[in-house]
């Protein structure tokens, strides 16, 4: 007595099939399952068991083996309950099947039948659309998260019972040999309209509040219309913070396919609501700002069973690390990779995973560990030593600082700034949208979206300067001392600047700004 079902599991942020093979055979009553499963999935045999009793299906008292394939694959988590005791139902005879209709079921079953929701079923239903699947049979708690592929019949299943109706239940229990076929045609799940955001009320922040600091608020324009990583650096209460918060309100909405990556993302993180599923794809780009003390597995990811970090939460958004030096120096370092990369890879003695982390880096940082400034006079009011200074900074390595695009100093602004009243997000997210499109169009045919990505012979396509620029550049680099990567760093950011300039070459200009944003490179010790 054979029969089979399909499920689904996690495999980093991906979700990936998994056929579950049901075999009842003479013999001592016995269920043994295979195929590389975790404690999880080797638990939910007495979980399946007590559920289908409790439901008035009866559990066959014979030996049932369980087979999980692909059975190189390791399987994880709690996702593939329902599936189980599909297949039990199915090789038992107690249930049939709609001919012609192929479905992916996921959900945890507690020992009463009640379907309880899993993460990652947003990664499981994009991969079961892309195999041709036409649906899946999901606890209510994530039918909207479901939803969100488009592209297959979601069914919200609340309770094992609801199988077979509730009479035919009886006669299954009382051992009669009779086949009911599953009717899914009540539980099609219709998504629920979608409401206020809370992302709204992060999106009131607005530049306006903050007074003075207008160049710090060009150079967070210009990183956010290219997706530069940004460090700016000044003494406490200059609004370093602040400027940086506003950061998401001027950068632009995530288009379809990355809004479908940063759910999947938070979907496979467990961070995914109900609530949250029901508004639809997360639009705004993420803004993430761990604490100081966080662990380098926090940030980059990893654990047991591997779960996106840090980095891979604000994939396609922010990562705000406040108060940079404060962070451990291991901690900074595992950041080196995926600046680079765009992706982190966590390795375990059975597999590898790689998590996307196409992130823009935004720090800050005061000047000294005193937070000293310069005083209304002219003379600096730190107490600190040249010595301290230099260890304060020296937490920063040079590899890392080598890829930070922009490093802007954050000075206390003057009475006459802080009567000024500056540019709104508003009027500063036209200029970067403008960027946006410039950038999207240029780069329609080679898979990228924004000049931060350019590189090799892309880079010297499309960020070539004129006669005059090339000349300032190399002069330049010579004198400060920057490595190659700072120079492709900054042709990339002078290109950013000519796009907010509607121009189509990169002119002296350009590059003359660009320079100016790598103000510490000279400051930092080697």
């Amino acid at each position: 007595m054979y029969g089979k079902s399909y499920s689904a599991c996690l495999y980093g942020v991906d979700g990936f099939i998994v056929e579950v093979e049901v075999d009842i055979a003479n013999g001592l009553p016995q269920t043994t399952i295979i195929g590389l499963p975790d404690s999880a999935i080797r638990e939910s045999t007495d979980r399946v068991k007590a559920a289908l009793k409790n439901c008035g299906f009866r559990f066959p008292n014979r030996r049932i083996t369980i087979n999980l394939a692909p059975a190189d694959l390791r399987k994880e988590g709690s996702s593939l309950d329902l599936a189980i005791a599909l297949g039990i139902l199915l090789s038992d005879e107690q249930l049939g099947l709609p001919d012609g209709r192929r479905f992916v079921a996921v959900g945890e079953l507690s020992l009463d039948g009640t379907l309880r929701p899993v993460p990652g079923v947003l990664a499981m239903a994009d991969c079961a659309r892309r195999q041709g699947f036409d649906a899946m049979l999901v606890p209510p708690g994530n039918a909207d998260e479901a939803s969100l592929t488009g592209g297959l019949a979601v069914h919200a299943l609340p309770h094992l019972s609801l199988l077979v109706p509730e009479q035919e239940r009886a006669e299954l229990a009382s051992g009669k040999e009779k086949r009911y076929t599953f009717d899914a045609a009540g539980l099609l799940h219709q998504p629920g309209r979608p409401a206020d955001t809370p992302e709204t009320a992060a999106a009131n922040e607005d530049y306006v509040d903050v007074l003075g600091q207008e160049q710090a608020k060009r150079a967070l324009t210009i990183a956010a219309a290219g997706m530069h990583n940004i460090l700016l650096s000044g003494p406490p209460g200059t609004g370093k913070t602040m400027l940086i918060k506003r950061l998401p309100g001027i950068m632009t909405e995530l288009t379809d396919s990355e809004a479908l990556e940063a759910t999947k993302i938070l979907s496979a993180a467990g961070r995914l609501q109900s609530a949250r599923a029901r508004q639809g794809l997360v639009r705004l780009r993420p803004f993430r700002s761990p604490h100081h003390t966080i662990s380098p597995s926090g940030l980059a990811g990893g654990g047991t069973i591997p779960r996106p970090g840090e980095v891979s939460l604000a994939h396609r958004g922010v990562l705000f690390l406040d108060e940079l030096p404060e962070f451990s120096r291991g901690t900074l370092e595992v950041l080196r990779q995926p600046l680079e990369d765009r992706n982190v890879t966590i390795s375990r003695a059975r597999a590898a995973f790689t998590f996307p982390a196409h992130f823009m880096l935004a720090c800050s940082m005061n000047p000294c560990p005193c937070g000293g400034a310069p005083g209304p006079d002219g003379t600096s009011s730190c107490v600190c030593s040249p010595a301290a200074i230099a260890r304060y900074r020296a937490r920063i390595s040079g590899p890392l600082l080598d890829r930070i695009d922009m490093q802007v100093e954050v000075p206390r602004p003057s009475t006459n700034e802080l009567s000024a009243s500056g540019m709104s997000s508003a009027a500063l997210r036209i200029q970067v949208e403008a960027a946006a499109r410039r950038q999207r169009e240029r780069y329609r045919s080679l898979g990228i979206q924004v000049n931060s990505d350019l590189g090799g012979a892309a880079l010297r396509r499309y960020a070539a300067p004129g006669k005059e620029a090339r000349l300032l550049l190399d002069t330049a680099i010579g004198a400060m001392g920057l490595s190659m990567r700072s120079r492709d760093r900054i042709l990339k950011l002078a290109l950013t600047i000519a796009d907010l300039a509607d121009s189509d070459e990169i002119r002296s200009e350009h590059i003359a700004e660009a320079l100016q944003y790598r103000q510490l490179d000279r400051k930092m010790p080697e």
